[in-house]
């Protein structure tokens, strides 16, 4: 089992920026791949960013650039700083994370970007 807890969501003007932060249960050196999701009203989860086995990372197009996904060994934490943020990136944003072929979600949080 893992409990991811998300946290640094809230409200930022167009062309802000803010830092989320998703704490592990347990040690994030025991799972496959890491990452943050995205769902907008009325729209589907899609992928922001993960960090995958080896350490590599992939972005959605839309953020690249823009953000950066990190993690903290020492505090098992998954973080995610995003920067020059849009309208469009408002949403709440879910930690995922893959541990022994299950997929777990924290409970997400809301970013709202005001234009």
């Amino acid at each position: 089992q893992v409990q991811l807890v998300e946290s640094g969501g809230g409200l930022v003007q167009a062309g802000g920026s803010l830092r989320l932060s998703c704490a592990a249960s347990r040690s994030i050196f025991s799972f496959n791949a890491m990452g943050w999701y995205r769902q907008a009203p009325g729209k589907q989860r899609e992928l922001v960013a993960r960090i995958i086995s080896g350490g590599g990372t992939d972005y959605a197009d839309f953020v690249k650039g823009r953000f950066t996904i990190s993690r903290d060994n020492a505090k098992n934490t998954i973080d995610l700083q995003m920067n020059s943020l849009k309208a469009e990136d408002t949403g709440v944003y879910y930690c995922n994370v893959f541990f022994r072929t299950f997929a777990y979600w924290g409970q997400g949080t809301q970013v709202t970007v005001s234009s």
